[in-house]
């Protein structure tokens, strides 16, 4: 048992939008699922065209898409149009926020040709993508030449200018950091329609540290170079089952990636990748990978699993299995475990369609697997969407190493949500404070799993129906919300704003550090241009009025110091 205890609720009575959830499969299965096939089909098309252009062609489109860009700003006018935004549909993210800041009166700039990989040079390391470029797609070019891609966050769909301006993480990040932390430059338009290559040791090195979390409001991203790492053809997996209470979880899960002797940074005790899913309040399975060859992974004796079939047991039901049957090592192909949440989204496909883990349906209709997430959004409508805001869970929460087991008890008593996806990564003190920082004066606790230069964090996904709605209890989803927000404020934890936020706006920078990001919107004529990171995730809709004068208090506050370099 538990030593935590979640509180006893009262019944709740089912309504209308109940029964049309719990029947929303019909609309998937004759209606979005055809739609994602042809969609992905489509989009597959368009990038196997792009792959047949030289490099050469692909960054002489870019050029001149850059200049339709920088053209289509120029055109604008500050005293009658809206603030800039792309031409994106709202629908169309990959997150679950509500985009209703697009409701407003606003500037459209179309960034929809911006989806080339424009180089792959394997003698710097380094990968030139286009932002709409996604995880599927720079894999799918990266992974037969033996290199990837430092962190693949592991949805296909997700993009390179989401995880950059917003937030993205994998089971490498525990050694390379946030997805952010591997970009070496980005090439931004401003406001004022300039072009600029910003580095960490450049000129504009205040813009290349300000634009990760900053939602895409101190330009527009039209390419980025990122750090490519050598590669093997294989990923050999070993599944460690693990009982005890949620403190004992943690440690366990602590213990499977981070030295108790301090040695981060000796990768012969350090995996190249590691997750936890915690099943249950008593169960978890701890996983680690390393790269192995071919050679290797067909040696005789060796189980190869191929968990990219489509009629293959959805990954977090396999890695379960070690539960029953113990400790035990697989090989999986590379590029397939990259992307082994892709086809059930993590565990949310078994909420989407109830009988989508089964194998008749795996087996027939597999294939057609996942569902577009925008599409899901799309067909829902305003009513159901509110539903989910208040009977589902979707939030990362991270929080630093060694408060885990913490965070593990309290959503266990607040949310009771099953399962939990535990991922660390580096959180880097860098020259300057950035929105997210590690806790000062980290390294004098030499806790386990920090070094000198990086304090390690923890991505507590919580993804689903909470306990109370699956027994047909009471839940109160945003006052949930608001609580796991004040909880990761005074533990110095982060909300990633891809999510439904809660927050007003002073908690939002009792979160974050605004100083650099304030800064630089001045600095570079983002104010007045596009609308700041907090009002575009703040739930609700964004009036012309309310947005422009709190633009307009923004301008009149004098420029805040940002912090110097540490030592």
């Amino acid at each position: 048992m538990t030593d935590v205890q979640a509180p006893v609720r009262p019944k709740r009575k089912k309504n209308i939008m109940d029964l049309l959830v719990q029947f929303r499969w019909i609309v998937v299965i004759f209606v979005v699922l055809p739609l994602s096939f042809l969609y992905y089909f489509s989009i597959y098309l368009g990038d196997v065209r792009s792959e047949c252009k030289s490099f050469k062609q692909r960054q002489k489109e870019h050029d001149e898409n850059v200049k339709k860009v920088v053209k289509r700003l120029k055109e604008r006018n500050g005293s009658k149009d809206g603030l800039v935004c792309t031409a994106r549909k709202p629908w169309v993210a990959v997150g679950m926020r509500n985009v209703d800041y697009k409701r407003a009166r606003h500037f459209e700039v179309d960034l929809s040709p911006f989806r080339n990989v424009l180089n792959i040079d394997t003698e710097r390391m380094i990968a030139k993508v286009e932002p709409l470029v996604n995880m599927g797609q720079i894999s799918r070019v990266t992974v037969p030449m033996n290199v990837s891609l430092a962190v693949v966050a592991e949805l296909d769909d997700l993009t390179v200018g989401g995880l950059i301006n917003g937030y993205g993480i994998e089971g490498s990040s525990h050694i390379y950091g946030l997805f952010s932390d591997t970009v070496v430059s980005y090439e931004v338009v401003l406001a004022d329609g300039q072009v600029v290559r910003a580095t960490k040791d450049n000129e504009y090195s205040d813009l290349f540290y300000a634009i990760p979390w900053s939602q895409g409001t101190l330009g527009l991203l039209v390419s980025a170079e990122i750090k490519l790492v050598p590669i093997k053809e294989y990923m050999k997996v070993t599944y460690k089952p693990v009982v005890g209470n949620l403190k004992e979880i943690a440690q366990a899960y602590i213990d499977s990636f981070s030295p108790r002797d301090g040695d981060q940074d000796n990768r012969e005790k350090v995996p190249d990748f590691v997750e936890t899913m915690v099943y249950t309040p008593t169960e978890a399975v701890c996983m680690t990978g390393r790269y192995a060859s071919k050679e290797e992974a067909k040696k005789k004796g060796n189980v190869i699993n191929n968990v990219g079939w489509w009629f293959k047991t959805w990954f977090y039901q396999h890695a379960q299995t070690a539960l029953k049957k113990g400790e035990f090592v697989e090989y999986i192909p590379t590029r397939e475990y990259y992307h082994r949440h892709t086809r059930s989204l993590y565990w949310e496909g078994k909420l989407i369609l109830p009988f989508g883990d089964q194998w008749w349906f795996r087996f027939f209709f597999g294939w057609a697997m996942p569902p577009k997430v925008s599409l899901l959004k799309a067909t829902q409508g305003e009513y159901i969407r509110n539903y989910y805001h208040e009977n589902h869970v979707i939030q990362d929460m991270l929080v630093p190493l060694y408060k885990v087991g913490d965070a593990l008890e309290w959503v266990h008593r607040e949310m009771e949500v099953y399962p939990l996806w535990l991922c660390p990564h580096r959180l880097y003190r860098l020259p300057l404070k950035t929105m997210v920082y590690p806790e000062p004066g980290f390294e004098l606790h030499k806790r386990q799993g920090d070094t000198k230069y990086a304090q390690m964090y923890t991505d507590v996904g919580v993804y689903y129906a909470p306990g109370p709605i699956l027994r047909g209890e009471v839940f109160d989803g945003i006052e949930a919300v608001r609580k796991l927000e004040s909880w990761l404020i005074e533990n110095h934890g982060f909300q990633p704003q891809y999510a439904v936020s809660e927050l007003t706006e002073k908690n939002f920078w009792r979160m974050f550090d605004g100083s650099l990001y304030e800064n630089c919107r001045k600095k570079y004529k983002a104010i007045g241009t596009f609308m700041s990171v907090y009002y575009k995730s703040k739930k609700g809709k964004k009036t012309e009025k309310e947005v422009q004068e709190a633009e307009q208090e923004i301008a009149e506050v004098e420029t805040p110091e940002v912090d110097e370099p540490e030592d």
